[in-house]
């Protein structure tokens, strides 16, 4: 069996493809869906989402929030912005999260503090995301 998964961001589709099996970053935790998953609607968090394609191998996406709909072996996620795993330059990703840690002991005032925070958050989502080694066989 297989499942049919769209990710959708306003700029571009991300992913259109089979696949056998995701785990999806909501606001509640993680979940994993196979096929003949019971329907949901939930909301989806800022996390990595882990895809098991239909040859067994792993892909890595961010997500920055958004709604994902299951239902009938098709995932449709509605994302306010992502990218793929292997769009991440590894150098860029760990350079910013250097940045991120810095400007968050630097931050003064609530504003600063919220958005260094959340800056700091994607940061390490994306380091997680080129960094994370799928699951053996």
């Amino acid at each position: 069996m297989k499942l049919n998964l769209y990710v959708l961001t306003p700029k571009r589709i991300i992913l259109d493809c089979e696949v056998k099996e995701i785990i999806l970053s909501t606001n509640s935790g993680q979940i994993g869906v196979l096929p003949n998953h019971a329907p949901i609607n939930t909301a989806v968090d800022m996390g990595p989402l882990r895809i098991r394609l239909l040859n067994d191998q792993w892909l890595t996406a961010v997500l920055w929030s958004g709604f994902a709909r299951i239902v009938n072996n098709e995932i449709i996620i509605l994302g306010n912005d992502g990218e793929l795993g292997s769009d991440i330059d590894p150098e860029e990703a760990q350079q910013a999260l250097e940045i991120a840690e810095a400007n968050l002991s630097k931050a003064e005032g609530t504003k600063e503090l919220v958005e260094a925070k959340l800056a700091l958050k994607r940061a390490r989502i994306r380091v997680e995301a080129i960094n994370w080694i799928p699951p053996s066989n």
